[in-house]
């Protein structure tokens, strides 16, 4: 041991005697210090170089992006109630890492819903062993603690209407404690709650709709009848019980004038909704009834007279007469794309010169009672949608005042109070409704709608503008805004890289699309209570007659028609997707309703959902025709089903079977919405660093499963979708690197490259 180092050992030994003089050099001494001159630079260099490292990385730490260093973390849990409930639609087993093949090509298809089905046949045959796959994994699933123990299946999201209408339901159900709006918010609920009683309606029969009948004079089915004008009759209809016998009114901009961000709205005048279906020729280009519906059309008609009391030899005439007058109006309707072509919407004219081409209706008393207390004058603007109709009805009209004057028949009249019946059937007894369902039946309409649904949407005829602003309220907060503008501001950059056919075009898509301000509310959003409870003031609700108060929501929406005429804002508490006013896109407030948002729910969650359906429905809105425009929504998509092809059915398919020019523009926007909505939440992310989840799932897996589940569930444009969209995140994370291994199917010979279908 003393031998490893004499220079110390001589060091300790040293006697005093043997010790140098302090005057003298010690050469011990010299040497130490020599070593630790030569050893200092290289400590230095390396102390640096450690502060200078630990610089560097605190720096790359704050400056790294978030997402790519967070997605991987363990997301804390979100235990509020409204995440409880959204945990019911998802399965820790629907993991897109575990089973990718079974995942991602019938994550849709496992639910069996008949559009699933449809698409797998659009698909064209998928190799034997898929079927084995999807059976794997339904019994995957089976497993799971998120699925009912009733029927073994995860809860499916809800289509977005019946999402809303259970918010707006909720609202109304709210214990009255809760009211934060006072006497207007209390209409409303008054409202729903004597339309949910069934039990006065029934008491009351067919004597509300009797006595209303004896007010407007009687008709001449009864045999008691004033003979009231033609004029008159129709007008005091459209003014006090928004009933259109004829032709519908309705009020709304003009796309042209969109361009120069015009907020005006216009009276349109369009063809009526014919309670029968209607056949087109088109080799002819004639419409006409459908002869297989005219029979329980006719039956229906004789029901509705018996409950009125109407005696039996009275019916067969009348409805005889009835049937005849509505064929004769539907041999001059036109399906929509015929009226296209033939450029017959938004026929610009004024009210005078309607009346020269179709005199038997007074057009400027039926719009002034329409839209009371408005002025309307002969030389304002209508626009018509199918003047052919308008002009055949006027005829049909005056040949048949013509004909039956003398005879008494008063079949005009007779027209116009079955609309008037059709329109107060919510209001009257259940037997009238039950002869309205059978009708529906035999033509075809066998979807059954709830009670509560049905007494929703009439609450909000009357109540749109507080329901939106109810809405706003609960929902649609902060969280809201910020998800709105991050999605565009995602969607401009997408647009912003596209390759485009032409630039002048190009330039000024991308120069509207710079100039439109996302938004969440409108005009009517912006009332205060006390507005609110002064526009709806002269409302008095009875709990027991539903009837009366159902004939003052007509009222309401006849003030509601009126104010968008003249303010030319509309109200969106209803609506489920954007649109154009000015130069704003107004997105409903509608849209952010549980399951698809919720201000508690994980951002994953939110933009998974919610974000992906409103990228959808903006590049819809926005970009209509956009695979005419550039060139990406042509070779993206062509490259994700070449993909999906060889997948489904091995190497070399990816030219054997065709894809229409709308499936592969809906292929582009389903995978660009995608993308437009993973940008959006990192946009988020970035600003948030940090967010909760639901159990089991991280913020990648979360927001992943969020899109498969809620396209799978609820989307609108499906149904031009050839594959499973869930095939498009096998797509994404190719390219994304945000997944933690690749999605590959093992028994697949597959070859993904690292940019694959990218722009």
């Amino acid at each position: 041991m003393m031998d490893e180092n004499p220079a110390v050992l001589q060091e300790m030994v040293t006697t005093p005697e043997q010790q140098p003089r302090s005057d003298e050099p010690n050469p011990v001494l010299c040497n130490k210090y020599k070593y630790r001159r030569l050893l200092l630079p290289p400590f230095a260099v390396s102390l640096f170089a450690t502060a200078l490292g630990l610089g560097i990385y605190s720096h790359l730490q704050k400056t790294a992006d978030p997402w790519k260093s967070k997605w991987k973390s363990a997301a804390p849990l979100c235990l509020s109630p409204a995440c409880i409930r959204a945990s019911e639609h998802f399965s820790v087993a629907m993991d897109p890492f575990s089973r990718p093949c079974d995942y991602f090509l019938f994550a849709c298809g496992a639910g069996g819903s008949s559009t699933n089905r449809d698409r797998q046949r659009v698909k064209g045959e998928v190799n034997k062993h898929s079927e084995v796959r999807t059976r794997g994994l339904i019994e995957m699933r089976r497993g799971t603690d998120g699925w009912s123990k009733s029927d073994g299946q995860l809860k499916t999201f809800p289509d977005r209407q019946t999402a809303l209408l259970t918010a707006i339901k909720e609202i109304l159900e709210a214990p009255d404690e809760a009211v934060s709006m006072g006497a207007a918010e209390q209409k409303a609920k008054n409202f729903f709650k004597s339309c949910m009683n069934a039990e006065s309606r029934e008491k009351m029969g067919s004597e509300p709709f009797l006595t209303l009948l004896q007010q407007l004079g009687g008709w001449a089915v009864s045999g008691v009848w004033n003979q009231t004008d033609f004029n008159s009759t129709l007008a005091l209809l459209m003014g006090q019980y928004s009933t259109f016998p004829f032709f519908n009114v309705y009020v709304g901009p003009e796309p042209s004038e969109e361009q120069s961000a015009s907020n005006r709205h216009y009276i349109q005048i369009d063809e009526p909704h014919f309670q029968f279906p209607i056949e087109w020729n088109s080799k002819t280009q004639k419409a006409k009834a459908n002869t297989r519906y005219l029979r329980p059309f006719y039956s229906a008609c004789g029901q509705y007279l018996v409950l009125l009391g109407v005696p039996s030899d009275r019916t067969t005439q009348h409805c005889g007469l009835f049937v005849s007058l509505s064929t004769t109006l539907a041999v001059a309707t036109f399906p929509l794309p015929y009226r296209l072509s033939q450029k017959l919407l938004y026929r610009r004219t004024t009210i005078q010169e309607l009346q020269t081409l179709a005199p038997a209706v007074d057009w400027l008393a039926c719009l002034q009672a329409t839209f009371q207390p408005l002025l309307i004058s002969k030389s304002d603007i209508v626009l018509v949608h199918n003047l052919p109709y308008i002009i055949h009805m006027s005829k049909t009209i005056h040949l048949w005042q013509v004909q039956h004057e003398l005879m008494g028949t008063g079949p005009l009249n007779t027209y116009m109070i079955f609309s008037l019946l059709q329109t107060l059937i919510p209001a009257l007894d259940s037997r009238f409704f039950q002869i309205m369902r059978n009708y529906s039946i035999a033509t075809g309409d066998t979807q059954e709608m709830p009670h509560w649904w049905r007494c929703v949407q009439q609450t909000e005829r009357g109540f749109d503008t507080l329901l939106s602003h109810a809405i706003r309220e609960k929902h649609a907060q902060k969280e809201a805004e910020e998800l709105i503008q991050d999605v565009y501001s995602s969607l401009k950059k997408k647009l912003t890289d596209l390759s485009w056919r032409d630039e002048k075009e190009s330039d000024f898509i991308l120069n509207k699309i710079n100039s439109l301000n996302p938004r969440i509310s409108t005009n009517t959003n912006n009332l205060s209570y006390t507005e609110l409870n002064h526009l709806y003031e002269k409302v008095i609700l009875n709990e027991e007659d539903f009837f009366s108060n159902y004939l003052q929501i007509l009222l309401l929406e006849q003030k509601s028609r009126a104010r968008l005429l003249s303010l030319g804002t509309q109200t969106e508490g209803l609506s489920m997707t954007p649109f154009i006013s000015g130069n704003d896109i107004i997105v409903p407030v509608g849209m952010f309703v549980s399951p698809f948002f919720h201000s508690s729910y994980p951002r994953a969650l939110n933009y998974g959902t919610l974000g992906s359906l409103m990228a959808k429905d903006l590049l819809h809105l926005l970009l209509p025709d956009i695979y005419t425009k550039a060139k990406n929504p042509e070779t993206e998509s062509l490259c994700v089903w070449s993909h999906y092809l060889s997948v489904t059915k091995g190497p070399g398919w990816g030219d054997a079977f065709y894809l229409p020019s709308s499936k592969q523009q809906e292929v582009w926007v389903q995978y660009s919405a995608l993308q437009v909505a993973l940008d959006a939440y990192k946009m988020s992310f970035k600003r948030y660093l940090a967010d909760s989840s639901l159990p089991g799932f991280s913020y990648v897996h979360l927001f992943l499963s969020s899109f498969t589940k809620v396209t799978c569930d609820t989307d609108a444009y499906r149904e031009f979708m050839p594959l499973e969209p869930s095939f498009l995140v096998t797509v994404l994370c190719s390219n994304s690197g945000l997944c933690p291994k690749p999605l590959t199917c093992m028994n697949k010979p597959q070859s993904f490259p690292a940019e694959m279908c990218q722009s």
